[in-house]
């Protein structure tokens, strides 16, 4: 069977194919090979450009355009070419090299420097920085752009119902008033901190042969300086050098990448659940769209499904990073193969998270506060300002403020009038009285609204 959105086994490929388009381009099979392919050419322009290396004599302006070309040509077709080649090889990384021999071959400057192509080179070499260009513009192309349009979508919200007045809830019950814009802007402060994480996250790379220790760069060049040589190579990848490896890079880095992605898309797991609550509490409304069907026997129901959608695409993400988190920083001795297969899923839980991301996105747009539900709610809670009385009471020295609260309300409908009598009751200044008779649950917010409008600066 073809291989098409209806074949395809994963949903990324399938159902959510239309979501992740731009994510192939870097995590694909096909950017795999491209990314081999630009380490491979680059490492030969390098060695060109070392004086240290009289064999492989500088390029011309002819050669360099030559090398250039074949980075910018390569395309799908082409990378099917590199996978004819790998069947007969049984060897991926082998298969680019071979690929590249086959793109010079009419260029008799490239020919004669042929044999320097993959020099000194193990797989891994070629293959820890593919993958590290892959998650450098994952995070660049994809991640960063991604995360930066919920927070600014999120903090839209919390700027907008800034004084919103809303209920609070700790373990699930009535607690003193907040604001609908602050709970946003909470969401807002976790997810940026997080964003900067990732963003700070340093791209580690090596270069330095069968088991890291140069062996066959010194045994070819002993006088060339190849820690030297390799650290100006991968700087300008936009890479860090790894220290310290054996055969392969240890992966440190991509765990740390991934903790960091994931921390992100939990706090979003939480405002999905958040903002899933206030819409069942009807503080927020969902505006309906024509076309859409809520379900299939209830026509009244607008489901907030783009975050539960979100919600279980977020879950899936999370389970398969901290898996490769956890896997590759493992490797026995100087290198097995078990991370070569989990290295190949570097992008299938970042495009979970894309599709997740997406999904707020559009569920957030949907949203609008239900005022009039938000009031209704404080209406019923004038118990919320017990607090407010108890603590006025103990900075009057009242003693047993606390207890004398708790036998008014808890467990009992209290109401405006039955408050603002117990508080004109009390031994305590007339300005008191007059402040906390003024008060109502809506008014009750402390410096909520600053908080959310706070963003604006």
């Amino acid at each position: 069977m073809k291989l098409t959105a209806l074949s395809a086994i994963s949903p990324i490929d399938g159902r959510y194919a239309d979501k992740t388009w731009d994510l192939r381009e870097v995590c694909s099979e096909y950017g795999l090979i491209r990314y081999r392919l630009i380490i491979e050419i680059r490492w030969l322009q390098t060695l060109a450009a070392s004086a240290d290396i009289p064999e492989v004599p500088a390029l011309s302006q002819e050669a360099q355009s030559v090398l250039e070309q074949i980075i910018e040509d390569f395309n799908v077709r082409e990378g099917q070419r590199v996978k004819a080649i790998e069947d007969q090889t049984n060897h991926d990384v082998k298969a680019v090299e071979y690929y590249l021999r086959e793109k010079i071959r009419n260029t008799p400057e490239l020919v004669d420097i042929n044999q320097f192509i993959h020099f000194a080179c193990t797989s891994e070499d070629i293959n820890n920085l593919a993958y590290a260009l892959m998650l450098r513009d994952a995070r660049q192309r994809n991640l960063l752009p991604a995360f930066d349009e919920l927070i600014e979508n999120i903090s839209e919200l919390a700027v907008r119902y800034a004084d919103s007045a809303m209920l609070a809830r700790t373990h699930g019950q009535a607690a003193s008033p907040t604001t609908l814009g602050k709970e946003m802007a909470v969401f807002v402060h976790r997810l940026k901190r997080q964003r900067q994480g990732l963003a700070e996250v340093e791209i580690l790379g090596k270069m330095n042969g069968a088991v890291g220790n140069y062996n066959a760069h010194l045994a070819a060049y002993p006088d060339v300086d190849w820690p030297d040589l390799t650290r100006a190579f991968l700087t300008q990848l936009g890479l860090t050098p790894s220290p310290a490896t054996t055969q392969i890079e240890p992966h440190d880095y991509i765990a740390e990448y991934f903790h960091a992605v994931a921390r992100f898309n939990r706090i979003l797991v939480d405002f999905c659940q958040d903002v899933w609550s206030y819409v069942s509490l009807g503080y927020f409304r969902q505006r309906a769209v024509a076309t859409e069907v809520g379900s299939s026997t209830m026509p009244h129901k607008v489901n907030p499904i783009d975050f539960e959608n979100a919600e279980g695409n977020l879950g899936l993400a999370n389970a398969i990073m901290n898996h490769l988190a956890e896997k590759l920083a493992v490797s026995r001795l100087q290198r097995d193969l078990s991370d070569s297969t989990v290295l190949r899923n570097l992008g299938v839980g970042l495009a979970h998270g894309v599709v997740a991301y997406q999904s707020v996105n559009r569920g957030i747009g949907k949203l609008e506060a239900n005022e009039q539900r938000l009031e209704a709610d404080l209406g019923d809670n004038w118990i919320v300002l017990g607090e407010a009385i108890q603590t006025v009471m103990r900075v009057r020295g009242i003693p047993d403020a606390y207890e004398q609260l708790k036998d008014l309300t808890r467990g009992k409908t209290v109401d405006a009038d039955s408050l603002r009598a117990f508080i004109e009751s009390l031994a305590i200044t007339e300005d008191d009285k007059a402040r906390l008779k003024a008060l109502t649950p809506a008014r009750y917010t402390g410096n909520a609204g600053d908080q959310a409008r706070s963003l604006q600066r």
